[in-house]
């Protein structure tokens, strides 16, 4: 039998040789110098052999070890060249059909049905929280174990919702992989209640009476702030749009406006397209779909300023450090803070102060019909209206939802100055 010495000194000579170990092992030395393991036995009554591996990356006893391996699938009537030849291949096909492999896959044939903001975010998020830990790995050996301790990781850094939605995005992928014939089961569909549960959405701070509201605007705009941060929460506040849809608002998104005049606009619009709204996928994916926000002469005062100072680039409220990029989500929050409104009312609250004050004017004014409409003015699905159902809705009561926002906006800023002079820019 051979020693870790004599197969270390296995030097090459002029021709290839062997050196015996047992029961059919050798050590084949090439003239070359290459050394590898090699086993000769018998099969069905023929001859074979079978290369183990090479030295030194394989030593002596791991040889002697995948020897003992192989003469038991002999007495298992198995011929072990076959079977390393399809474990060979299962390796092969591990090394395809890995997680990340696999995920790429799935999203390439998702992404169309998506928005160019939720697809990013899609993948985005298995790049940063599922990719490093378990991208590598074949999609057949991830466990439960292995896919509840990505999702901890996530859970750790208090981010319970973002967990949720990760454990979603693995779970469609191990679901292709099904379908693809990489896998046989979805283990992150059995961790679901394993995870925290996601927290109760707390209502945002809001006021909800107008002499508040008044009050705030006064003290915010009286703020030595930039002027593009106070044009922007004018602007929220005019027409109770979701923050995010007007941090990215870019001027052709607006119609009916002269910029070189003050002459009214009566027929002012804001039309958002449906992949910057917050809708149902049918919506979403329905390019004709549009939300319609007609414009009160007060937003009309405030985009007329607005265009003195970024009319030139493609956002109407572009970041103060790039002119194509959006104003930063905190930007607004960060100023209410900043007046002493942490708490008690947020840029996202504008929608409920509209919502509960023009209501209650409705009621006092006879028309509790209105509310249909003011669901429509927030981009809500109206009261007993589904989903898809609301898609007929897209251009309905524009009439009487200009006229609303028009009630708003002089209501909100009476006797409030022009956006120019709030600015402190001269008299135009």
């Amino acid at each position: 039998m051979l020693t870790d010495m004599a197969v270390r000194q296995a030097m090459p000579r002029q021709k290839d040789y062997k050196l015996a170990d047992s029961e059919g092992l050798y050590l084949f030395v090439s003239k070359a110098g290459l050394r590898s393991w090699r086993l000769k036995y018998r099969f069905a009554g023929k001859e074979r052999r079978l290369v183990l591996g090479r030295y030194p990356d394989m030593g002596l006893k791991e040889a002697r070890d995948r020897k003992a391996d192989a003469r038991r699938l002999l007495s298992d009537g198995r011929d072990p060249g076959i079977e390393a030849a399809k474990a060979k291949v299962e390796r092969a096909v591990a090394a395809v059909n890995t997680f990340e492999a696999l995920a790429r896959g799935w999203y390439d044939l998702q992404k169309d049905r998506w928005t160019p903001v939720h697809a990013r975010d899609v993948i985005t998020s298995l790049e940063k929280e599922v990719f490093p830990w378990v991208g590598m790995l074949p999609i057949a050996e991830i466990d439960e174990p292995m896919v509840l301790s990505v999702l901890r990781k996530i859970e750790k850094r208090g981010a319970i919702e973002t967990a949720h939605r990760v454990r979603q995005r693995m779970s469609a992928v191990f679901v292709h992989a099904i379908a693809e014939g990489a896998g046989s089961r979805d283990p992150a569909a059995i961790v679901t209640k394993a995870l925290k549960p996601v927290p109760r959405a707390k209502k945002r701070p809001a006021f909800l009476s107008l002499d508040a509201l008044q009050d705030m605007v006064r003290k915010t705009e009286a703020d030595p702030a930039s002027p593009l941060t106070k044009l922007a929460s004018r602007f929220l506040a005019l027409t109770a749009q979701r923050p995010g849809m007007i941090r990215a608002l870019p001027w052709d998104e607006i119609e009916g406006v002269d910029w070189q005049s003050n002459e009214p606009c009566p027929d002012a619009l804001w039309r958002v397209p449906a992949y910057r709204m917050k809708l149902d996928k049918e919506l979403k994916s329905d390019d004709g779909f549009e939300h319609l926000v007609p414009l009160s002469p007060q937003a009309v005062d405030v985009l007329r300023a607005g265009w003195v100072l970024t009319g030139r680039g493609p956002l109407i409220f572009p970041s103060n450090r790039n002119a194509h990029r959006p104003m930063s989500e905190n930007t607004l929050s960060y100023f209410y803070n900043r007046c002493g409104y942490q708490g008690r009312h947020v840029p996202h609250g504008w929608r409920a102060s509209f919502s509960t004050i023009m209501n209650e004017w409705a009621e006092r004014n006879g028309s509790p019909g209105d509310r249909h409409v003011i669901d429509l003015i927030l981009a809500h699905v109206p009261e007993g209206v589904s989903g898809s159902e609301g898609a007929y809705n897209r251009a309905a009561y524009m009439e009487r939802r200009r006229e609303l926002l028009d009630v708003w906006g002089a209501t909100l800023l009476d006797a409030f100055p022009a956006p120019h002079k709030m600015l402190g820019w001269p008299s135009r």
